[in-house]
C-alpha cells in the first residue's frame, strides 16, 4: 500500500512540473525542453532563462539584505534545511534560541540529504544548509555560495557486546576487513564515505545490512548482527549489548553552514550562524 501510494505522488508531482513547464512555454511563447534519443534536454533558451533567473534572484537577494540590514533585527522568513542527525542532535536548541531571541523572524527546518542542500542554497530554494563533509571526501561549494565551519563530528566503531573488539583502547582501520557491515544505503554520504574508507584500508566492505536510521541500525547492532561506523552528533544513548569502540585514526566530519554570499549581512543569517556555532560546542562538535 505504501508503495503504490508513494507512487501515485510520484507521478502526481511529475504531472505537476509538465504542466507548469507547459504553462511557462505557452506565456513566453518559446520551447524550454527537446527530445535527444530516450531522453529529454534543456533548450538553449532555457539555459539561458535559468541564468537569467538567477541573476534576478541575487538582485532581489541584496535589495532584500539592504532593507533588513537597515532595520538591523533578524525578521521575515528564515529556511533551513539540515541532514538528518544535525536536525536532530543541533536543530531544536538553535531553533529555540532563535524563536525566544527573535520573535519577528520565522524560521522553518527541512530535513535534506547533504547531497541537495548546497544546491538548494545555491538556487535559492533555502536560505540556509547545515551540511558536513568528511575527511576523505571534501564538500563543495559553488560559485555564490558563503560557508563558515560549525565543528567538528567525531565516529566511533560500535559492535554488539561481546565482539572480539569491544573493550579495544583503539581499532586500526585495517583490523576490520572480516567484519560484517551495518550502515546507511547507497547514495548517502555516509555509504559513500564508509565504502571509499574501507578500500583505502585495502578490502571491500562486506556490506549485510542497510537502514536509513540511526535507531534501526542500532537495532540492529543490539542484535549482534554486524557492526557500524556512526557519528556521535544525533546519535543518542547506546541500547543495552552496543559498545563504542575508538577507531585510529578517528574519522572526522566537519559540519558547514552555507548561505548565498549575496545574503551575507542578512541580520537573520548572522544570527542563525552564530546560534549554529554557540550550540554546536554545547552538543559536543570540537572547534578548531
Amino acid at each position: 500500500m505504501n508503495g503504490a501510494t508513494e507512487e501515485a505522488g510520484w507521478w502526481r508531482s511529475r504531472k505537476a512540473v509538465s504542466q507548469q513547464i507547459t504553462k511557462l512555454e505557452r506565456e513566453i511563447r518559446t520551447t524550454l525542453l527537446e527530445r535527444r534519443g530516450r531522453g529529454i534536454a534543456l533548450t538553449e533558451e532555457a539555459l539561458h532563462l535559468a541564468a537569467t533567473a538567477q541573476q534576478l534572484l541575487a538582485i532581489v537577494e541584496r535589495a532584500e539584505t539592504t532593507l533588513k540590514e537597515r532595520r538591523g533585527l533578524p525578521t521575515g522568513r528564515l529556511s533551513i534545511g539540515a541532514f538528518a542527525s544535525a536536525a536532530r542532535g543541533l536543530l531544536p536548541g538553535v531553533l529555540a534560541e532563535l524563536d525566544r531571541d527573535h520573535p519577528a523572524l520565522e524560521v522553518r527546518l527541512t530535513e535534506v540529504d547533504p547531497h541537495l542542500s548546497v544546491d538548494l542554497v545555491a538556487k535559492g530554494v533555502i536560505d540556509l544548509a547545515v551540511a558536513h563533509d568528511w575527511d576523505i571526501a571534501p564538500l563543495p561549494a559553488p560559485e555564490g555560495v558563503a560557508q563558515a565551519v560549525i565543528g567538528d563530528d567525531r565516529c566511533d566503531l560500535l559492535v554488539p557486546e561481546g565482539h572480539r573488539l569491544a573493550g579495544r583502547d583503539a581499532v586500526r582501520r585495517e583490523e576490520l576487513a572480516r567484519e560484517r557491515w551495518i550502515c546507511q544505503p547507497p547514495g548517502t554520504v555516509c555509504h559513500d564515505w564508509l565504502v571509499r574508507t574501507l578500500r583505502t584500508a585495502g578490502y571491500e566492505p562486506d556490506i549485510r545490512h542497510q537502514a536509513e536510521e540511526n535507531h534501526t541500525r542500532l537495532a540492529l547492532l543490539a542484535a549482534g548482527l554486524g557492526v557500524a561506523m556512526i557519528p556521535r552528533l544525533g546519535r543518542g544513548q547506546l541500547p543495552p549489548g552496543v559498545v563504542a569502540v575508538p577507531l585510529d585514526p578517528v574519522p572526522v566530519r566537519r559540519l558547514y553552514a552555507l548561505w548565498r554570499t549575496e545574503a551575507a549581512r542578512r541580520p537573520a543569517i548572522t544570527a542563525a550562524v552564530s546560534a549554529l556555532r554557540a550550540h554546536g560546542t554545547a552538543v559536543g562538535l570540537s572547534q578548531d
